[in-house]
């Protein structure tokens, strides 16, 4: 279907509502509509036959610094988060955010699910933009890392079932699988905001389907019996939960009748994390849609995502936009859809807006490079000895992975190294490339931050539970 409104009209400031939903870990193919012949995801694959598809749409390699791209428009080495802990993961407080600008639109902002860019005060999300906060703490549910970031106690132990997360002020006690909490929590809140007639801003992080794998036993079941190992059980059964919940939200936005005012966006933070799949004791790669290498990596694996994005009524169906997007696109996209004005104290932005393709999928899209760096180099060392390590730069046509090149437009899966073929390439990025890192190591700022002795989040549990206890979540009726 052709919408007329996006051949006609201007969309600009039209002021929609933006959902955001960003799954954890899963990659290009841990779809069934981006071929994955095991899983079973019926809801995404009508919602992606239904959208605008951006086809070459990249993140960062790891979570955190994808986090903070988009929540700033700025590569996660200029917010300052070169690693996901050690304090590296504490984006710059200086910054102006996404949800501060849809904020001062008078949108209304919440987050459900995973923050992971600091817990110590000022960092949390309730600082950085966000008027409804539901989170876990750390990278994971269940999961610490001295004097940076952590998890609630309680969920130490009770993975992913019965969890307490941070319900803005108050941590809560929530009953059942995690996925759900957040999904059920972010409806609830959607439907206040509608019933207000509120536009709003929600960004729905599950932790699924990041490690440990872990699902409910009637997503697991039907993988075990097949004969997969009980990890891959795990994450496939996940993917098939975080499916139920995606099918969930969009029942709910059609029930009430909001898909017509609404832009719904579902992705990835990073390419796939999986470990070799074993099938009936036979070891198996795990479905990743031919691309090389996962999450972590500077491989297209690592940064090539799902980006679904459907407005019903206004954005063209089933249509694939081939123009090189990123994550660092998302905030002047999302300003400008908002009519909201970017401050002229805020920081620069690397992205550029989306509307313009999002208007006319066939309009010019001018030819850009996008930096990429594994980061993680050891806490207190230079981060100059990693210059030369780790890095990639993408045009829409190549990408430059350290030494090696390779032709995307004819080889999306780099089995070809052209390097020697195009030497002129080869230099023209890796003077790019200097140029970027030597303007980028200034903006590095937590590399020689020193680490508390503190566990931020047992803290605030365990100060909590002494002087008022615990309260049970209630959950929203939706």
């Amino acid at each position: 279907m052709i919408s007329l409104w996006s051949q006609n009209n201007d969309i600009k400031g039209s002021r929609p509502n933006i959902i955001l939903v960003m799954t954890d870990d899963q990659g290009m193919g841990d779809l069934s509509c981006m071929g994955n012949k095991v899983l079973e995801t019926p809801h995404i694959d009508k919602f992606y036959s239904q959208s605008t598809r951006f086809t070459e749409f990249h993140v960062s390699p790891t979570c955190a610094p994808t986090r903070s791209a988009i929540m700033t428009g700025r590569h996660e080495f200029r917010n300052g988060v070169t690693h996901t802990i050690s304090q590296r993961e504490l984006m710059n407080i200086n910054y102006t955010t996404m949800p501060q600008v849809l904020q001062s639109a008078g949108y209304q902002t919440g987050i459900f699910g995973k923050w992971h860019l600091g817990e110590l005060e000022p960092y949390p999300p309730h600082n950085r933009g966000f008027s409804e906060v539901f989170i876990h703490g750390g990278g994971a549910i269940g999961k610490a890392h001295q004097g940076s970031c952590s998890d609630f106690p309680p969920n130490f132990e009770n993975l992913y079932f019965d969890n307490v997360f941070l319900h803005n002020q108050t941590i809560v006690q929530t009953k059942g699988f995690c996925t759900d909490v957040f999904f059920q929590a972010a409806l609830g809140w959607i439907k206040e905001q509608h019933q207000a007639n509120k536009p709003f801003f929600a960004y729905i992080t599950p932790n699924a389907p990041h490690a440990p794998m872990i699902a409910p036993e009637r997503y697991t079941q039907r993988f075990i019996k097949l004969g997969w190992d009980k990890e891959t059980a795990g994450r496939y059964g996940m993917i098939e939960n975080l499916d139920d919940n995606f099918g969930l939200l969009i029942s709910k936005l059609e029930e009430w009748q909001i898909l017509d005012n609404t832009l719904v966006i579902f992705m990835t933070d990073n390419g796939q994390s999986a470990k070799p799949a074993k099938f009936n004791g036979k070891k198996l790669k795990v479905y990743n849609a031919g691309f090389k290498s996962g999450k972590g990596s500077i491989f297209e694996g690592g940064s090539h995502v799902p980006a679904f994005w459907r407005w019903q009524g206004v954005l063209n169906e089933s249509k694939d936009i081939n123009a090189l997007s990123a994550h660092i696109d998302l905030f002047k996209t999302f300003a400008e859809l908002a009519g909201a004005k970017i401050p002229y104290t805020c920081q620069d932005i690397d992205g550029t807006s989306l509307v313009p393709l999002l208007e006319n999928p066939e309009s010019n899209w001018p030819d850009r490079e996008l930096f990429f760096h594994r980061g993680r180099w050891k806490k207190g060392q230079n981060p100059e000895k990693s210059k030369s390590k780790g890095y990639a730069v993408r045009t829409q046509r190549w990408r430059m992975v350290e030494k090696r090149l390779y032709d995307i437009s004819n080889d999306p899966y780099e089995s070809k190294d052209v390097s020697k073929q195009y030497p002129e390439v080869m230099q023209r990025l890796t003077q790019s490339y200097e140029k970027w890192w030597h303007d980028t190591v200034p903006m590095m700022i937590n590399e020689d931050r020193p680490l508390s002795s503190e566990f931020p989040y047992v803290i605030r549990y365990e100060k909590q539970k002494a002087e008022r206890g615990i309260p049970d979540w209630v959950p929203p009726k939706i």
